[in-house]
């Protein structure tokens, strides 16, 4: 019987993605999700097909993505959670070889947070988790050859699991063969890792890697007729060379230039993007592209969050901070004259292409600034990343060094597991704030003329010693902030005469609660916390450490 090597089925959020990627690698093979591709060919997210044409015409989209799938895929198969609910999918599937992942809720709750919406999960999430399992469970194992539990296992574990049980080779050496219906290949050596959907979103794909335009058509899909490339005006000519390859493919496409830098995150420029979506007829299954920086990304994703109440966007980051930082997650906006990014949305990209060739010809202080959020990641979640620029700072400082990729990666990861736990900023996603709230208070005192990573280098230093005058962080640790951020060449210091500016800007942060300001400390690396409402003499003695 031919189709697939491997068809994976399982509730939301047990692993089938990133299980059937480390399995494909595994075998040799390659690596499809019916998910991935329902969304392809509708041009939207699918908790926008439940909103618009409701479940049965979802339905309906997946059995045909199934059907095709197992009738010309041969490698790994991810079904969608609901999949085994169609009984033409069930028989499609007999006598294959299936593999159930399982998880009980308490793992769910872990791994997908069932306190946050899902288009079939909206009243009781956990009460609802468990009747649809009770409802699914005994369809995942009538099509199952095999079940393997998931809880308390890595997913290389499942994946060593699942070969064994189905006492299938691994791949040996040499590269995955070619796979022409599967335009999820990229160059050998690409980095995807996956971003969970929460909150009713779907989940996505952060290519890290070189050459990796050629997956645009993909994310774009078939549905799409029309796309916007924004662009910053410093790369007009990449923006253009973007917009004339999607030309070339059918697209109606289209460059929207930006001012560079914070200059294009105001509501006058978003107008004048909308303006121009009006004017080319855009419509909710065509598609916006943010090639740039931070703010590029920040911007694009807002007018596709604002357009037509959302649009699909995709991310191409080129620069160290947009990609490991303003193109994940779905935080988009832009600023105002009280403060910065204190108008925007919560609206996740189809996907983000991580191009590390656009790093080669980076300002070097512009690579630097991006540093600051990559050790960032280091002091709250992964301190390999502190060791590895401890070890060769000069080389921390350049796209040439022996450990961009690996760098840039795992803060990749770092945002990747908070953000696929809370989208919405409700409780962990707050640790991805450390040093910010200073940051932002120096940024628009600054009238956003700072680089970002410099302000937040300076944040974070200041946090440090926020958390050590209130009993929270060893002096080593303290000391350590500065020994790092300096000797990649990022500041530790900031105008003594400014406090009294900066605690005002800070009121007005995001963070604060009512006049209660809220700052993220650490208890020791990888531990971050909140500390509500310091001590005015402390904020103060603590700024009196970074006073220049």
């Amino acid at each position: 019987m031919s189709g697939p090597l491997i068809v994976l089925v399982g509730p939301m959020g047990v692993g089938k993605s990133t299980v059937g990627e480390l399995l494909a690698e595994r075998l040799g093979t390659t690596y499809r999700d019916t998910d991935a591709d329902v969304v392809a060919v509708a041009g939207k997210p699918i908790a926008d097909i439940f909103f618009d044409e409701g479940e049965d015409h979802f339905r309906a989209l997946e059995r045909q993505a199934v059907r095709d799938a197992v009738a010309r895929h041969t490698g790994v198969l991810a079904l969608g959670g609901g999949a085994v609910l169609d009984g033409e999918t069930r028989a499609l599937l007999a006598g294959r070889p299936v593999v159930y992942l399982s998880m009980d809720v308490d793992e769910a709750v872990r791994r997908v947070g069932l306190n946050t919406a899902r288009p079939l999960l909206a009243v009781n999430p956990r009460r609802q988790w468990r009747e649809l399992m009770d409802a699914r469970r005994p369809l995942y194992e009538e099509v199952a050859a095999v079940t393997v539990a998931t809880d308390t296992r890595t997913p290389e574990e499942v994946a060593v699991a699942i070969t064994e049980a189905l006492d299938l080779p691994e791949r040996t050496d040499g590269p995955v063969p070619s796979d022409q219906e599967n335009p999820r290949m990229t160059e050998q050596g690409t980095t995807r890792i996956q971003i969970a959907g929460t909150a009713g979103t779907d989940p996505y794909e952060v290519l890290v890697g070189r050459r990796l335009l050629g997956e645009l058509p993909h994310l774009i899909g078939d549905r799409a007729k029309r796309v916007a490339v924004l662009h910053p005006e410093a790369l007009a000519e990449t923006g253009e060379a973007v917009r004339q390859d999607l030309a070339d493919q059918g697209y109606e496409a289209i460059a929207i230039q930006l001012p560079n830098a914070e200059e294009a995150k105001t509501v006058e420029v978003a107008a004048y993007c909308w303006k121009a979506l009006g004017q080319t007829g855009f419509t909710r299954t065509d598609v916006i592209v943010g090639v740039g920086g931070g703010a590029t990304t920040d911007v694009a994703g807002f007018v596709a969050a604002s357009w037509l109440r959302g649009v699909r966007w995709i991310a191409v980051p080129t620069t160290v901070l947009a990609m490991v930082d303003a193109a994940v997650g779905g935080k988009t906006g832009i600023n105002t004259a009280e403060g910065k990014n204190l108008v925007g949305a919560f609206h996740p990209p189809a996907g983000v292409l991580c191009d590390l060739a656009a790093l080669d010809s980076l300002p070097v202080h512009d690579y630097v600034s991006g540093m600051a959020e990559i050790i960032k990641a280091g002091f709250i979640a992964d301190p390999v990343i502190l060791d590895l620029v401890e070890a060769d700072p000069q080389g921390a400082r350049t796209p040439d060094g022996p450990h961009t990729a690996e760098l840039i990666e795992r803060s990749i990861r770092v945002k990747a597991e908070v953000v696929s736990s809370d989208l919405k900023e409700s409780g962990l996603r707050e640790i991805l704030n450390y040093g910010h709230t200073l940051a932002h208070a120096i940024e628009k005192n600054e009238r956003y003329k700072w680089r970002h990573g410099a302000a937040v280098s300076v944040g974070m230093v200041f946090a440090a010693e926020l958390g050590r005058l209130a009993g929270r962080l060893d002096d080593a640790t303290a000391d350590r902030h500065r020994a790092v951020l300096e000797s990649v060449g990022l500041p530790l210091t900031y105008r003594g005469d400014q406090w009294p500016k900066l605690l005002e800007n800070m009121k007005v942060d995001k963070k604060s609660r009512g006049d209660l300001l809220r700052f993220i400390v650490l208890d020791g690396i990888g531990k971050p916390t909140v500390l509500e409402g310091p001590d005015p003499a402390v904020l103060l003695a603590a700024f009196g450490e970074v006073s220049a």
